[in-house]
């Protein structure tokens, strides 16, 4: 796939790929003879990856460059880049309980207010 290819397919621009792989966060793209980055499903593998990691987890960039970097080094990483996924799971879902915890405090708060509101309501009714 073109690098235009893949920016329509994850919505990512063509200069985040380029910035991405030029940071270490994707490995190197494949070359055609002009120069072309040609995606390879490996590649898009790696995109789909990171678009997750970055977006939906929001892992941080320095923790999965140091998994790519990781990753390239081959199976003598295996151990340290499970340690790492592990890590990073456990912050995210450290993560989560704090934003359901929140979410629980925002709904009370909106009840709170929905009874204040009815309450107002009927009060003006009343003197009406």
């Amino acid at each position: 796939m073109t690098i235009a290819e893949v920016s329509e397919k994850f919505g990512l621009s063509q200069d985040t790929l380029r910035y991405y792989e030029r940071i270490g966060l994707i490995p190197p793209v494949t070359r055609n003879r002009s120069g072309n980055r040609e995606y390879s499903e490996e590649d898009i593998k790696w995109v789909d990856f990171i678009k997750c990691m970055r977006q939906s987890a929001g892992l941080p960039i320095e923790a999965l460059i140091e998994y790519v970097a990781l990753f390239q080094q081959g199976d003598s990483t295996l151990i340290t880049r499970k340690e790492l996924l592990v890590e990073q799971r456990d912050r995210l879902a450290a993560k989560l309980e704090e934003m359901a915890s929140t979410l629980v405090r925002l709904n009370d708060k909106i009840v709170r207010y929905e009874q204040t509101i009815v309450l107002k309501e009927k009060t003006l009714h009343k003197r009406n």
